[in-house]
């Protein structure tokens, strides 16, 4: 069994370019503000692999996941 996986965004680093929405838009999505913002609480087993590569994909590493 794996440990829970949670998203993050730091909303005074993220500019909004939306590689996250577009890699994993059930997880996040961008919002009229221009940042991110996370979808779920905890993110489900089978999209840990779609988040880590959202969170790789952050041009500003604003997009962190924590365990």
């Amino acid at each position: 069994m794996t440990d829970a996986v949670r998203a993050a965004i730091d909303t005074d680093v993220c500019i909004g370019s939306g590689y996250c929405e577009a890699t994993a838009p059930d997880l996040f999505e961008v919002t009229e503000a221009g940042t991110s913002r996370v979808l779920v609480d905890v993110v489900p087993p089978e999209r840990v692999e779609a988040a880590r590569q959202a969170a790789a994909d952050c041009p500003t590493r604003a997009l962190q996941l924590e365990t």
